[in-house]
Order: C-alpha cells, then structure tokens, then sequence
C-alpha cells in the first residue's frame, strides 16, 4: 500500500465544513466517478482516531 496525502481547505465562507482533493490514486482504487457518494467511519485503533473511507453502493430503483 501506498501513502497519499492531500490539503485541506474552507469548503465555503462561514461555513464548519472542509474540503479536500481525492488523490488519483484513490480515484483509481475505488473507480471513483463524478457523483458517486463516499461513506466514512470514524473508529480508535491502538488508542489513534482513524477514518476509514469506502466507496458507497450505488442502490439502483426498481423498474415497474
């Protein structure tokens, strides 16, 4: 496995959420595409706080 990184920056004026750029190498690695929602789990390992990132599934409607 590879180390990537990305900055973190205001996703808007006043506002508490951030933003940060996908690394294309996770891109790659998950298939990400424009529109797809990403889900993250917030979890201690060995007394550290890591976020864990996966890809959502996409649930598709039922045809009639």
């Amino acid at each position: 496995m590879s180390n990537l990184e990305s900055a973190v920056g205001e996703a808007r004026p006043n506002s508490m959420s951030l933003r940060a750029t996908v690394p294309v190498g996770i891109v790659a690695f998950l298939g990400l595409k424009a529109g797809d929602r990403l889900e993250w789990r917030m979890e201690f390992e060995e007394n550290r706080k890591v976020v864990k990132l996966t890809k959502k599934a996409v649930v598709e409607a039922k045809k009639k």
